[in-house]
Formats: structure tokens, C-alpha cells, sequence
């Protein structure tokens, strides 16, 4: 099969976003010295909308019109970030993930002007977020913090923390570090601490399923563990049927030696209300694993909790 001899990647225009692409035509220089990349950025409705996700289709918001351009052979390569794909619906009619790269940090980070902890924030204290599962469990775990809503990309909310919106900000370490902002932590959070999203720090490559030389050029990138976390999680999540407006939390670990685990939460709003489930699996089927922990949680409650929700 013939390799390309340019790639053209379609990515939001988000300077995180294209910080992402960079990393991709990096690792494919490296894999395919020979095979030229080509940019083609798009603004997309959730980075337009700064409104509640929900009255725009949700997380679809930010790659309709990425899979749009991909659909249309203006590009032949999609960068997405995993946490930003909807896993309660298959990916559009057409297309394929070719692979996922090395997971990054899973973490949330914590944004404080004076670098305080998250412990040490005083009362009232005015949190940057809008998403649903951090101000979920920062309500659990710290009901006297206050969560105001903060759209935007990360570049954009540090700008809107410096002009005084929020005393605070919570935002993914991952995304810090690819903007080259991690001097603004004041601190990272366990895991334990503040449970990260479905497809945590991984990107995620897509093509046209009939691009076969596309795909097979860019399969090389995949990292396998990566991959079989992200099967496992994103099998939970399509069973589950979470939509934007679900708390829900979880995240899958592998180990040397192929065992897989998968850790996950569903939250009431107000995180008075928090089902657990952390179930191993061997190195077998991870979408297995996926399913089971999603079903452990559905016994607990998880599909009324989730529909009770207003979307």
C-alpha cells in the first residue's frame, strides 16, 4: 500500500489543541521521516458557545465539526482529546480510531494566584469550573468552596483568573503542560482527591475507515496499554449512557504484567450522593472489564441517579 506523502490533520484552533497536533506531527516525524503534515484548524461550536455545554449538543460540541472536515476529505487525520469524544453514541458513521497515544497525567491541578492547597483555601473561596464532575466532588469533599462557571480554553480561564473572576481555577495537568503553563500550579491532585474523566490525558487519532493508508501510517503511534484503558473506559461509559450533565468519573490503570483496573464514580450534583465501583481484570478483553464495572454501578443506583438529572 502506497504511504501518503502529506498527512493533513483537522484540529480545533484552541492554542491547547494545536499544541496537541504538534505533538502528533512530532512522533510521526520521527516514525515516517519522509511524509510532510499540514494543519487545518477549526473553531467549532463549543469553543464558540461559552454557555451551558448541554443546550449545544454537549461534548459532541467540540468534534462535529472536526469529524465534519474529516468526513468531507478536507483532512485526512483527526486529533482529539479523548475526554472530549462522547462514548454514549459510536463515532460518526465513516470513521475509526487508528490509535491513541502514551497517556498523559490523569491529574486535575489545582490554580491559586497565592499557592495555596486545596485544603488551605479559606470559605467562599470562588472555584473556576464548569464541569460537572469536579464541582460534584468538590462539593462532597468540600462544601464551604464555591464553584463559578468558567468556559473557555485554558489559556483563556488563567486570563479571566488573573482579571479577578475567580480567586481559583481547576484545570487538567495535562492541558497545563502542553500549553507550558504547569508554573501556575499550586498543586496537583491525587487521583483520590478529585477522580479524572473518562479518557484523562490521551489523545486520540481518527481517520476515514476507507483511508487504509492513513490508518496503517498512523497505527504505528498507538501505545498498547493506552489503548486497551481507553477500550475499557469508554466501554463503561457507553454502558452507562452518561450524558454532559452526568457526574461521572473513572479511570483505568494496566500494569507491567497486563492486569487492567478500572475505577469509577457517578455523583449526585450536589456530591451528597457517590456509588463506587474498582473492579481488576486479567489481560484479557478490557471492554469486559468496562462492562462489569458499569454494571456494578448500575445495581448501585447509577441509571436512576443519572436520569434524574436535567439535559
Amino acid at each position: 500500500m502506497a504511504t501518503p506523502e502529506l498527512i493533513r490533520i483537522v484540529s480545533r484552533d484552541s492554542p491547547m489543541a494545536l499544541a496537541q497536533v504538534e505533538r502528533v506531527r512530532a512522533e510521526l516525524a520521527v516514525l515516517h521521516p519522509g511524509i510532510g503534515t499540514e494543519v487545518v484548524p477549526v473553531k467549532t461550536t463549543g469553543d464558540k458557545w461559552l454557555g451551558d455545554l448541554s443546550q449545544v449538543e454537549g461534548k459532541g460540541a467540540f468534534t462535529k465539526e472536526v469529524d465534519a472536515a474529516l468526513l468531507a476529505g478536507e483532512a485526512d487525520l483527526a486529533v482529539h482529546c479523548v475526554k472530549d469524544v462522547p462514548a454514549d453514541r459510536p463515532l460518526p458513521a465513516g470513521t475509526v480510531f487508528a490509535a491513541f497515544l502514551k497517556r498523559d497525567d490523569v491529574r486535575d491541578a489545582l490554580v491559586h494566584p497565592g499557592g495555596l492547597t486545596l485544603d488551605e483555601l479559606p470559605e467562599g473561596t470562588r472555584i473556576g469550573t464548569s464541569s460537572v464532575r469536579r464541582i460534584a466532588q468538590l462539593a462532597a469533599s468540600h462544601p464551604h468552596l464555591e464553584c463559578v462557571p468558567f468556559r473557555g480554553n485554558a489559556n483563556r480561564r488563567l486570563e479571566k483568573l488573573a482579571a479577578g473572576e475567580a480567586d481559583a481555577l481547576l484545570l487538567a495537568a495535562s492541558g497545563l503542560a502542553r500549553i507550558g503553563r504547569t508554573d501556575t500550579i499550586s498543586e496537583v491532585l491525587s487521583t483520590e482527591a478529585m477522580c479524572p474523566p473518562i479518557g484523562a490525558g490521551v489523545l486520540a487519532l481518527q481517520c476515514r475507515e476507507d483511508d487504509r493508508a492513513t490508518i496503517e501510517t498512523v497505527s504505528g503511534l498507538n501505545h498498547a496499554p493506552t489503548y486497551r484503558e481507553m477500550t475499557a473506559e469508554r466501554m463503561f461509559l457507553h454502558v452507562l449512557q452518561g450524558h454532559c450533565n452526568s457526574p461521572i468519573a473513572g479511570y483505568a490503570t494496566s500494569r507491567g504484567n497486563g492486569e487492567l483496573s478500572l475505577r469509577a464514580c457517578v455523583f449526585t450534583p450536589d456530591g451528597k450522593t457517590v456509588l463506587n465501583a474498582h473492579e481488576w481484570a486479567g489481560p484479557l478483553d478490557p471492554a469486559t472489564l468496562g462492562t462489569s464495572v458499569a454494571v456494578t454501578l448500575l445495581r448501585q443506583g447509577a441509571r436512576e441517579l443519572i436520569d434524574s438529572i436535567a439535559h
